[in-house]
């Protein structure tokens, strides 16, 4: 625990005046998060961060990451991010054929699902920031929030299994008390920041998005168990990867968008 804490402190005193600050210093930091949280996965699946199938992985990765703001430089050459992301698809593919199907069809499916799955929380993570530091705070502290309500309370309250199959010690009245937690600390932020978002549309929002953040944790617990990992990485003695805790994100971010809070 001591440790964990430690190493809390020392990534929050990173991590947050570069959040407040936005610009490319948060760019940059977007982009380093989300190429480590890739390599993690990749090394899940055993593939190569240097093979050429784990370079073209991380290069998409790369353009789905590209902010809207940046996308009139690839457009300038007529060109869309749809058709860079097809074009690595392609590539992919052809390097199956290269390759002598030693690099298969299901590993090149691996490659982009995954550049896929950590591009689209970190790219609307740098969209949110875009719109305010005010709703990237929001999006984080309702996913600490959930994270520690539903520990907290399933420790003291919890008895049902929530997904025992994937997360053995997450039990439903957890996930609840989490959720709970997570309205709580909205209408805290209602009260002492101007997000202008209507009360009723908050915490319905504030609801989704906490049961959201629990599935993307799941989601990664998934990944871990089907791979046989117990953690993404050793990057954060104590938490394990940058996959282990940024995964709720990956899920809470778009949704961000989608709930268009922002």
């Amino acid at each position: 625990m001591k440790q964990r804490i430690i190493t809390a402190v020392i990534a929050a005193a990173a991590f947050l005046p570069v959040v407040l600050y936005g610009g490319w210093p948060f760019i940059i930091l977007a982009y380093v998060m989300a190429i480590i949280g890739l390599i993690e996965a990749l090394k899940m699946k055993k593939i190569a961060p240097a093979s050429m199938p784990g370079l073209l992985s991380i290069l998409l990765l790369c353009i789905v990451l590209m902010p809207e703001r940046l996308t009139n430089t690839i457009e300038q050459l007529g060109y869309d991010k749809l058709q860079l992301v097809a074009l690595f698809v392609l590539l992919l593919l052809a390097y199956t054929v290269i390759s002598k199907n030693r690099f298969h069809f299901e590993e090149a499916g691996f490659t982009v699902l995954a550049a896929m799955y950590v591009g689209f929380g970190f790219y609307y993570f740098i969209e949110t920031r875009e719109a305010g530091a005010v709703f990237v705070f929001f999006a984080l502290l309702i996913t600490w929030a959930t994270d520690s309500g539903a520990y907290f309370v399933g420790r003291s309250l919890g008895k049902r299994k929530l997904w025992p199959e994937i997360s053995p010690k997450k039990t439903v009245e957890g996930s609840i008390g989490g959720v709970v937690i997570a309205i709580v600390v909205a209408l805290i932020m209602a009260l002492l920041t101007d997000m202008n978002i209507p009360l009723p549309k908050l915490l319905i929002a504030t609801a989704v998005l906490s049961v959201f953040g629990q599935l993307g944790d799941l989601a990664e617990s998934a990944l871990k168990r089907h791979y046989g990992v117990k953690d993404s990485g050793t990057l954060l003695p104590g938490h394990g990867g940058i996959l282990d805790r940024t995964d709720s994100w990956l899920f809470v971010f778009p949704l961000v968008h989608l709930l268009h809070l922002v």
